[in-house]
Formats: structure tokens, C-alpha cells, sequence
């Protein structure tokens, strides 16, 4: 009876956490959702560049894209555009301490248009469909988000940002510049976020009394 009380605690503590993200105003979530841009630029500046590999380094922004998206929803989205734009306009916090349309323009500038779609998909899957909240439903989400939706746009973009330079390389040469080094680093983040997720994401839908477990349904009702 005891343990039974005790989760139903947690639940509520749970639910209760996460709701606020619905009932506050709309300056105040356009508060937290730069504070989240804030955090991103925080994390951007735990940087490492391999020896080979001066264009794209290691960096921690991929868990605060993907925590934006869980914790804010769609304004998850939107923290990461103001991420983008106020970083175009000068504000130093990309990786390196780098700012202005230069930084946004170099070599890492499709990375950061992924985050964008990044933190956008994974906040609507989180709002919209309840069984996505549990961690192996939201370990494969997250896995698509950063390897597709981040990294093809890093991609492609890093491709012809090293043509524009004059440097010809191969399907191969470009996935080891931006994507191979990374992998390990990104699923370890990605498995850790997926575990927050787990933690602190109720499992009914606002205002209802729907519970993941009993839900058939992916849908929130």
C-alpha cells in the first residue's frame, strides 16, 4: 500500500510539474524559452576538436535541443530560433564563443538550422501523443531527431560550404568530418535525455486522466 501511495505521489508531482508549461502567460514562456536559448549557448561552449577535424567540434547542445523540445514543447521550437537569430545578430554564444551571421554562415550553420526542426518535432510528438513520453518510445524519437533531422541538414550544408571553398569531397570524407566522430557521444546524450524524459513527462494528457499504460492510443484525447 505504501509503494502504491508513493507512486501516485510521484505521478501527481509529475503531472503537476510539467503542466505549468500550459497555464503560463505568454510573456512568461517566451521567458523560458530564452532561457533555454541561454542554456544551449551555455552548453555550446563545451566544446572538443578532434586533431583531424577543426570545422565541426563536440559539443553539449544536442541534449539541450533535445530537453528543449521535451520540456517546453513546441516552444522548444521556438527557444532554438531565438537561439539562432539572436546569435546571427552578434550575441557571441555559439560553439567557440563565435556570433554574428559569419558563425551562422560557417560550417556548422545546417547543424543549427537541424536543431531548429529538431526541438519543433520533438515537442509536438511530446504534446500530442502520450504513448511517445515513455523511454522506449521516445529513445527512437530522439535517435531520429539527432541523426536525421540535425545532422542531414549538417550535412548537406557542410557539403557545399567545403565546395564553396574549393574542397571536392566524397560521401565518405563528409561523413567522417561531420557525423561518424559524433555517434557515440550523441547516442550516450540521446540515452540520457530519453531517461529525463522518462522521469518527469506525465503520463496522461493535460486535464485528463489518461495513463500511458492503459492508453491504446497514441493520440492525446
Amino acid at each position: 500500500m505504501e509503494i502504491t501511495m508513493y507512486m501516485d505521489i510521484y505521478k501527481n508531482a509529475r503531472y503537476n510539474f510539467f503542466k505549468w508549461r500550459y497555464e503560463l502567460e505568454l510573456l512568461h514562456k517566451i521567458s523560458l524559452a530564452f532561457a533555454f536559448a541561454c542554456l544551449t549557448g551555455v552548453l555550446a561552449q563545451f566544446r572538443f576538436y578532434f586533431p583531424w577535424n577543426p570545422l565541426v567540434p563536440i559539443t553539449g547542445q544536442t541534449f539541450a535541443v533535445i530537453l528543449a523540445g521535451i520540456l517546453l514543447g513546441t516552444w522548444g521550437g521556438i527557444s532554438l530560433c531565438m537561439y539562432a537569430g539572436i546569435g546571427a545578430m552578434g550575441v557571441p554564444w555559439f560553439a567557440n564563443f563565435q556570433g554574428g551571421m559569419g558563425a551562422i554562415t560557417g560550417s556548422t550553420g545546417g547543424y543549427i538550422l537541424g536543431f531548429v526542426i529538431a526541438a519543433f518535432f520533438l515537442g509536438y510528438v511530446t504534446d500530442k501523443y502520450i504513448r511517445s513520453r515513455s523511454f522506449f518510445s521516445m529513445l527512437p524519437l530522439m535517435l531520429f531527431a539527432t541523426f536525421v533531422l540535425i545532422y542531414v541538414p549538417g550535412l548537406v550544408y557542410l557539403y557545399f560550404y567545403l565546395n564553396a571553398l574549393g574542397v571536392s569531397v566524397g560521401i565518405l570524407e563528409l561523413l567522417s568530418l561531420g557525423m561518424i566522430p559524433f555517434i557515440v557521444g550523441d547516442i550516450i546524450k540521446t540515452v540520457a535525455a530519453a531517461a529525463v524524459a522518462k522521469g518527469i513527462t506525465p503520463k496522461r494528457a493535460y486535464g485528463g486522466e489518461v495513463d500511458i499504460k492503459k492508453s491504446k492510443s497514441w493520440h492525446i484525447p
